[in-house]
Protein backbone atom coordinates (compact mmCIF):
# COMPACT_ATOMS: atom_id res chain seq x y z
CA UNK A 1 0.00 0.00 0.00
CA UNK A 2 1.43 3.66 -0.63
CA UNK A 3 0.85 6.64 1.16
CA UNK A 4 1.79 9.91 -0.09
CA UNK A 5 2.96 12.58 1.99
CA UNK A 6 2.87 16.47 1.36
CA UNK A 7 5.98 17.96 3.00
CA UNK A 8 6.67 21.70 3.09
CA UNK A 9 10.27 22.80 3.48
CA UNK A 10 11.27 26.27 3.90
CA UNK A 11 14.20 27.68 2.34
CA UNK A 12 15.44 30.83 3.58
CA UNK A 13 18.94 32.27 1.96
CA UNK A 14 20.46 33.73 4.70
CA UNK A 15 23.68 34.55 3.21
CA UNK A 16 24.21 35.89 -0.59
CA UNK A 17 27.45 36.85 -2.30
CA UNK A 18 28.27 40.59 -2.54
CA UNK A 19 26.66 41.08 -6.05
CA UNK A 20 23.26 40.33 -4.92
CA UNK A 21 22.37 41.40 -1.20
CA UNK A 22 18.80 40.64 -1.36
CA UNK A 23 17.90 37.70 1.15
CA UNK A 24 15.57 35.28 -0.84
CA UNK A 25 12.62 33.54 0.81
CA UNK A 26 11.07 30.78 -1.02
CA UNK A 27 8.90 27.87 -0.02
CA UNK A 28 9.10 24.79 -1.82
CA UNK A 29 6.18 22.07 -1.90
CA UNK A 30 8.12 18.39 -2.43
CA UNK A 31 5.59 15.42 -2.83
CA UNK A 32 7.60 11.84 -2.21
CA UNK A 33 5.91 8.13 -1.48
CA UNK A 34 6.85 5.97 1.10
CA UNK A 35 6.45 1.85 0.48
CA UNK A 36 5.31 0.40 3.69
CA UNK A 37 6.38 -3.08 3.24
CA UNK A 38 4.74 -6.14 5.64
CA UNK A 39 7.59 -8.37 6.64
CA UNK A 40 6.64 -12.61 6.71
CA UNK A 41 7.08 -13.96 9.90
CA UNK A 42 8.25 -17.25 7.69
CA UNK A 43 11.37 -17.68 5.87
CA UNK A 44 11.05 -16.43 2.08
CA UNK A 45 10.86 -19.83 0.94
CA UNK A 46 8.00 -20.80 3.30
CA UNK A 47 5.92 -17.83 2.38
CA UNK A 48 6.29 -19.10 -1.86
CA UNK A 49 5.16 -22.40 -0.96
CA UNK A 50 1.71 -20.59 0.92
CA UNK A 51 1.40 -17.98 -0.76
CA UNK A 52 1.08 -20.50 -4.35
CA UNK A 53 -1.59 -22.17 -2.04
CA UNK A 54 -3.87 -19.31 -1.35
CA UNK A 55 -2.24 -17.91 1.18
CA UNK A 56 -1.46 -18.29 4.97
CA UNK A 57 -3.67 -14.78 5.53
CA UNK A 58 -6.59 -16.90 3.54
CA UNK A 59 -5.93 -20.23 5.52
CA UNK A 60 -5.92 -18.22 8.86
CA UNK A 61 -9.48 -17.01 8.66
CA UNK A 62 -11.08 -20.70 8.17
CA UNK A 63 -11.59 -22.68 11.46
CA UNK A 64 -13.78 -25.91 10.28
CA UNK A 65 -11.90 -28.57 8.22
CA UNK A 66 -14.15 -31.89 7.54
CA UNK A 67 -13.54 -34.13 5.08
CA UNK A 68 -13.84 -37.97 3.96
CA UNK A 69 -11.35 -41.20 3.90
CA UNK A 70 -13.24 -44.07 2.76
CA UNK A 71 -11.72 -47.24 4.74
CA UNK A 72 -11.76 -50.79 4.46
CA UNK A 73 -15.24 -50.99 6.99
CA UNK A 74 -16.60 -47.62 5.79
CA UNK A 75 -16.14 -43.85 5.82
CA UNK A 76 -14.33 -42.32 8.05
CA UNK A 77 -15.47 -38.38 8.62
CA UNK A 78 -12.80 -36.60 10.30
CA UNK A 79 -14.08 -32.52 12.00
CA UNK A 80 -11.30 -30.18 13.33
CA UNK A 81 -11.97 -27.22 14.97
CA UNK A 82 -8.60 -25.41 13.11
CA UNK A 83 -8.08 -23.32 15.91
CA UNK A 84 -8.13 -25.10 19.32
CA UNK A 85 -7.48 -28.26 17.47
CA UNK A 86 -10.52 -30.21 19.21
CA UNK A 87 -11.57 -33.13 16.86
CA UNK A 88 -14.03 -36.20 15.84
CA UNK A 89 -13.61 -38.52 13.60
CA UNK A 90 -16.64 -40.60 12.84
CA UNK A 91 -16.60 -44.00 11.56
CA UNK A 92 -19.05 -47.21 11.46
CA UNK A 93 -17.33 -49.07 14.49
CA UNK A 94 -16.55 -46.10 15.99
CA UNK A 95 -16.50 -42.14 17.07
CA UNK A 96 -13.27 -41.30 18.66
CA UNK A 97 -12.88 -37.45 19.72
CA UNK A 98 -10.82 -34.43 21.38
CA UNK A 99 -12.57 -31.89 23.81
CA UNK A 100 -9.33 -29.53 23.99
CA UNK A 101 -8.10 -31.76 26.84
CA UNK A 102 -9.23 -34.94 27.27
CA UNK A 103 -9.33 -37.90 24.54
CA UNK A 104 -12.61 -40.28 24.30
CA UNK A 105 -14.19 -42.94 22.22
CA UNK A 106 -16.99 -44.64 21.65
CA UNK A 107 -17.13 -47.84 20.88
CA UNK A 108 -20.36 -49.06 17.76
CA UNK A 109 -22.47 -52.36 17.97
CA UNK A 110 -19.97 -54.78 20.17
CA UNK A 111 -16.96 -53.25 18.02
CA UNK A 112 -13.61 -53.24 20.42
CA UNK A 113 -11.01 -50.35 19.58
CA UNK A 114 -8.38 -51.40 18.97
CA UNK A 115 -6.28 -48.38 17.70
CA UNK A 116 -4.26 -45.89 19.21
CA UNK A 117 -7.00 -42.27 19.97
CA UNK A 118 -3.68 -40.10 20.86
CA UNK A 119 -1.98 -40.99 17.81
CA UNK A 120 -4.66 -40.75 15.26
CA UNK A 121 -6.15 -37.72 16.39
CA UNK A 122 -4.71 -34.69 13.82
CA UNK A 123 -2.52 -37.37 11.99
CA UNK A 124 -4.56 -36.98 8.78
CA UNK A 125 -5.55 -33.76 8.91
CA UNK A 126 -1.59 -33.19 8.98
CA UNK A 127 -1.73 -34.60 6.41
CA UNK A 128 -4.03 -32.88 4.20
CA UNK A 129 -3.59 -29.67 5.44
CA UNK A 130 -0.33 -29.35 4.01
CA UNK A 131 1.59 -26.96 3.64
CA UNK A 132 -0.21 -24.58 6.19
CA UNK A 133 -0.08 -26.96 8.56
CA UNK A 134 3.53 -26.15 8.67
CA UNK A 135 2.77 -22.44 9.98
CA UNK A 136 1.38 -23.57 13.43
CA UNK A 137 3.30 -21.61 16.01
CA UNK A 138 6.61 -23.50 17.95
CA UNK A 139 8.21 -24.41 14.41
CA UNK A 140 11.96 -24.05 13.13
CA UNK A 141 12.76 -23.82 9.38
CA UNK A 142 16.33 -24.61 8.25
CA UNK A 143 16.76 -24.98 4.30
CA UNK A 144 17.58 -28.32 3.07
CA UNK A 145 19.23 -29.95 -0.34
CA UNK A 146 17.04 -30.34 -2.92
CA UNK A 147 14.82 -33.77 -3.37
CA UNK A 148 16.02 -35.32 -6.55
CA UNK A 149 13.63 -37.37 -8.20
CA UNK A 150 12.73 -38.50 -11.91
CA UNK A 151 15.46 -36.08 -13.61
CA UNK A 152 13.54 -33.19 -11.56
CA UNK A 153 15.44 -31.04 -8.29
CA UNK A 154 12.82 -29.96 -6.20
CA UNK A 155 13.77 -27.53 -3.24
CA UNK A 156 13.11 -28.10 0.83
CA UNK A 157 13.37 -26.70 4.09
CA UNK A 158 13.23 -28.89 6.94
CA UNK A 159 10.65 -28.03 10.12
CA UNK A 160 11.38 -29.22 13.36
CA UNK A 161 9.25 -28.16 16.72
CA UNK A 162 10.52 -26.68 19.70
CA UNK A 163 10.40 -28.91 23.14
CA UNK A 164 7.29 -29.77 24.72
CA UNK A 165 5.14 -28.62 21.43
CA UNK A 166 2.39 -31.11 20.71
CA UNK A 167 2.39 -35.19 21.73
CA UNK A 168 5.40 -35.84 19.23
CA UNK A 169 7.87 -32.33 19.45
CA UNK A 170 10.64 -34.52 18.21
CA UNK A 171 8.66 -35.04 14.47
CA UNK A 172 10.33 -33.60 11.49
CA UNK A 173 9.32 -32.27 8.62
CA UNK A 174 10.74 -32.14 4.91
CA UNK A 175 8.95 -30.40 2.36
CA UNK A 176 10.18 -30.39 -1.01
CA UNK A 177 8.29 -28.06 -3.76
CA UNK A 178 8.45 -27.56 -7.42
CA UNK A 179 11.22 -24.17 -7.63
CA UNK A 180 9.04 -22.30 -10.33
CA UNK A 181 5.41 -22.34 -9.31
CA UNK A 182 6.55 -22.74 -5.46
CA UNK A 183 3.45 -25.46 -5.38
CA UNK A 184 4.27 -28.30 -2.56
CA UNK A 185 5.44 -31.75 -4.34
CA UNK A 186 6.25 -34.08 -1.44
CA UNK A 187 6.65 -34.49 2.43
CA UNK A 188 9.02 -36.70 4.24
CA UNK A 189 7.98 -36.94 7.64
CA UNK A 190 9.35 -39.16 11.18
CA UNK A 191 7.14 -41.00 13.73
CA UNK A 192 8.73 -40.18 17.20
CA UNK A 193 5.57 -40.78 19.10
CA UNK A 194 6.19 -42.38 22.37
CA UNK A 195 9.85 -41.63 21.88
CA UNK A 196 12.44 -39.64 23.50
CA UNK A 197 14.32 -39.06 20.52
CA UNK A 198 14.42 -37.76 16.98
CA UNK A 199 14.56 -40.30 14.06
CA UNK A 200 16.56 -40.38 11.21
CA UNK A 201 14.17 -42.64 9.04
CA UNK A 202 11.51 -40.47 6.97
CA UNK A 203 8.47 -41.60 4.89
CA UNK A 204 7.48 -39.78 1.90
CA UNK A 205 4.05 -38.71 0.57
CA UNK A 206 3.90 -37.42 -2.88
CA UNK A 207 1.46 -34.19 -3.13
CA UNK A 208 0.41 -33.50 -6.75
CA UNK A 209 -3.50 -33.96 -7.40
CA UNK A 210 -4.52 -30.08 -5.84
CA UNK A 211 -8.38 -28.47 -6.19
CA UNK A 212 -9.36 -25.07 -5.04
CA UNK A 213 -11.22 -25.36 -1.42
CA UNK A 214 -12.97 -21.62 -0.53
CA UNK A 215 -9.86 -20.10 -1.80
CA UNK A 216 -7.12 -22.49 0.01
CA UNK A 217 -5.36 -24.87 -2.54
CA UNK A 218 -5.83 -28.73 -1.27
CA UNK A 219 -4.98 -32.39 -1.87
CA UNK A 220 -7.55 -34.18 -3.85
CA UNK A 221 -5.42 -37.12 -2.73
CA UNK A 222 -1.55 -37.83 -1.37
CA UNK A 223 0.20 -40.89 -2.37
CA UNK A 224 2.62 -42.75 0.00
CA UNK A 225 5.85 -43.97 -1.57
CA UNK A 226 8.55 -47.02 -1.08
CA UNK A 227 11.43 -45.40 0.25
CA UNK A 228 15.39 -46.98 -0.35
CA UNK A 229 18.20 -45.52 1.00
CA UNK A 230 16.76 -42.84 2.45
CA UNK A 231 14.94 -41.81 -1.01
CA UNK A 232 11.49 -42.63 -2.22
CA UNK A 233 11.14 -44.72 -5.45
CA UNK A 234 7.61 -46.56 -6.31
CA UNK A 235 4.12 -45.27 -5.11
CA UNK A 236 2.44 -47.63 -2.56
CA UNK A 237 -0.48 -46.14 -2.40
CA UNK A 238 -3.16 -43.37 -2.53
CA UNK A 239 -5.66 -41.90 -0.06
CA UNK A 240 -8.59 -39.73 -1.53
CA UNK A 241 -10.35 -36.91 0.41
CA UNK A 242 -13.75 -36.03 -0.20
CA UNK A 243 -16.65 -34.32 0.64
CA UNK A 244 -14.27 -31.36 1.49
CA UNK A 245 -15.85 -28.56 3.89
CA UNK A 246 -13.43 -25.29 4.55
CA UNK A 247 -15.42 -22.81 6.54
CA UNK A 248 -14.85 -19.52 8.73
CA UNK A 249 -17.38 -20.62 10.68
CA UNK A 250 -16.14 -22.41 13.73
CA UNK A 251 -17.94 -25.43 14.74
CA UNK A 252 -19.94 -26.15 17.43
CA UNK A 253 -17.52 -26.63 20.32
CA UNK A 254 -20.61 -29.45 22.06
CA UNK A 255 -19.53 -31.95 18.98
CA UNK A 256 -16.00 -32.39 20.70
CA UNK A 257 -17.30 -33.02 23.80
CA UNK A 258 -17.30 -36.89 25.02
CA UNK A 259 -21.40 -38.43 24.87
CA UNK A 260 -22.32 -40.40 28.10
CA UNK A 261 -20.53 -43.83 27.92
CA UNK A 262 -17.68 -42.93 26.31
CA UNK A 263 -14.03 -44.27 26.95
CA UNK A 264 -11.68 -41.74 28.47
CA UNK A 265 -7.83 -42.28 27.02
CA UNK A 266 -5.39 -41.26 29.42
Amino acid sequence: MKIKFLSFFVLTLLMSCKNDAKTTEDTVTTEFETELVTTSIYPEDVTKVFDAHGGIDTWNKMQTLSFTIQKPNGAEVTTTNLKTRDEVIETPTYTAGFDGSKYWVVEKDGNEYKGNAKFYKGLMMYFYAMPFILGDDGIEYQTIEPLEFEGKSYPGFMVSYEAGIGVASNDQYKLFYDAETGQMQWLAYTVTFGKDEKSDKFSYIRYNNWENVNGVVLPKSIDWYTVEDGQPTEKRNTVIFEDIKLSQEAPAETMFSAPEGAKMIE
